[in-house]
C-alpha cells in the first residue's frame, strides 16, 4: 500500500438502486445491510441519495433512510449525499439534521445538493422549477445560519442551534466555486473526465476562504471504484448502471438496475451502444493491483484527502467482495487520519 493511500479517507455513497425481480423495502434494506458491512470493513463514512420519482432509485428521503443507517450501526459516520437543497426550506433540513445529531452525536455528516427534480413532472410535484437552484449559495447560508443562530427572523432553530454538523457541498457546474466561497469542504465528481476534475479542484483551491466550518480547503473526490479477481469481471461489475444510464440518455427513463448477463445479451442501437460504451469507460475498475495505481495516479493529480466511492450493480455479492477488496488495499481498514472530521 502506498503511503499516498494510506493517508486518504476512503468513504461509500449508496444510491438505493433498485434491481429487476427485487422490491423499492428490499433495496433499502439493502443499503442498511451494507452500511453494517462497511463499517465492520473501517470505511469512515456512509452516505445515502435523494432523488424522487424515479423508477430505479428507492431513495428518496435521505434524511430518514440516514436515520435507519445510523440505528442499525456504531461507529461509522453516517450522511447524506445529498440533500438537494433547493428543494427544501433551509429551517426544516437544520431541524432534521439537528435531530439526527442529537440522536447520533459525532456521526452526522450534511452533504447538500443543488439540483432539482429530475423531470419536469417531478420539479411541478415538488413545487420546484430549474430557476430554484440558482440560489442555492443563498440557501445554503440560510441554512448555516440556523445552525449558529443568526437567522434574522427571531426564529430558533431546535435542537439544531449549537450544534456542528459537518457541512459538504456536492461540486456539480458551479458547486466549486460555491463551496470554496462558504468556506466548505467539497465533493466532486466523476472520476471519468480527469481534466475537468482537476479544473473543479484547482478553482476551489484558488478561490477557498476558511470558515468556522473548514481552515482549508478539503478535496472528497467521488466516483466508482470495481474490484474483482479478473479486469474482466471487475467490468461486468459495471454493466448494469452503463446500461441503465444509456437508457436513460435514450428513453428518459433511469429503470431498475438488470443483471449483467442480460445487458450482455441485448441488441442495442448505435446511439444506445454509445452511452454504454461511455458508461464502462473512465472508471476505475480491476484487480487490486490496477485499482491500486488507479487510485494512486487519481490522489496525486488532484490532492484529494478522501475518495467517496459510488458503485451500484445488480449482484450485491459481487458489489460487497469489491468493497472487501477495495478494503485490502487500503490495508484492511479504509479510515485513515486526515485532516477534517
Amino acid at each position: 500500500m502506498s503511503s499516498l493511500i494510506a493517508r486518504t479517507r476512503f468513504s461509500v455513497l449508496d444510491r438505493s438502486r433498485t434491481r429487476e425481480g427485487h422490491t423499492h423495502a428490499e433495496a433499502l434494506r439493502d443499503t442498511v445491510r451494507l452500511a453494517r458491512e462497511l463499517e465492520d470493513l473501517g470505511y469512515h463514512r456512509f452516505w445515502v441519495s435523494e432523488h424522487h420519482g424515479v423508477p430505479g432509485v428507492a431513495g428518496s428521503a435521505p434524511t430518514v433512510l440516514a436515520a435507519a443507517v445510523a440505528a442499525a450501526t456504531r461507529t461509522i459516520r453516517v450522511g447524506t449525499g445529498g440533500v438537494m437543497l433547493p428543494n427544501h426550506r433551509p429551517l426544516v433540513v437544520a431541524e432534521q439534521f439537528g435531530v439526527l445529531e442529537s440522536l447520533f452525536p459525532g456521526r452526522i455528516d450534511m452533504g447538500l445538493g443543488r439540483s432539482v427534480g429530475f423531470t419536469d413532472g417531478v420539479r411541478r410535484a415538488l413545487g420546484r422549477d430549474k430557476g430554484d437552484a440558482e440560489d442555492f449559495e443563498g440557501q445554503l447560508a440560510e441554512l448555516l445560519g440556523w445552525f449558529r443562530g443568526t437567522s434574522p427572523t427571531g426564529v430558533r432553530a431546535r435542537p439544531a442551534e449549537g450544534l456542528t454538523v459537518p457541512p459538504f457541498v456536492l461540486a456539480m457546474g458551479e458547486g466549486a466555486a460555491i463551496a470554496a466561497r462558504a468556506g466548505l469542504p467539497m465533493v466532486i465528481g466523476d472520476l471519468r473526465d480527469r481534466e475537468k476534475l482537476r479544473r473543479g479542484v484547482d478553482q476551489y483551491r484558488a478561490l477557498f476562504r476558511p470558515s468556522p466550518w473548514a481552515s482549508e480547503p478539503y478535496v472528497v473526490v467521488s466516483g466508482t471504484v470495481a474490484v474483482a479477481a479478473t479486469p474482466e469481471e471487475a467490468r461486468r461489475i459495471l454493466v448494469p448502471e452503463a446500461w441503465s444510464m444509456a437508457y436513460a440518455r435514450t428513453h428518459g427513463s433511469f429503470p431498475p438496475l438488470p443483471p449483467a448477463e442480460r445487458v450482455e445479451s441485448l441488441a442495442m442501437t448505435a446511439k444506445e451502444r454509445g452511452f454504454y460504451e461511455s458508461g464502462l469507460t473512465g472508471q476505475i475498475a480491476g484487480t487490486e493491483e490496477q485499482v491500486a495505481d488507479e487510485l494512486e495516479r487519481v490522489l496525486k493529480e488532484t490532492g484529494a484527502q478522501e475518495v467517496l466511492v459510488t458503485t451500484s450493480t445488480h449482484d450485491r455479492a459481487a458489489l460487497l467482495d469489491s468493497y472487501r477488496r477495495l478494503a485490502s488495499i487500503l490495508g484492511g481498514r479504509a479510515h485513515r487520519p486526515a485532516r477534517a472530521r
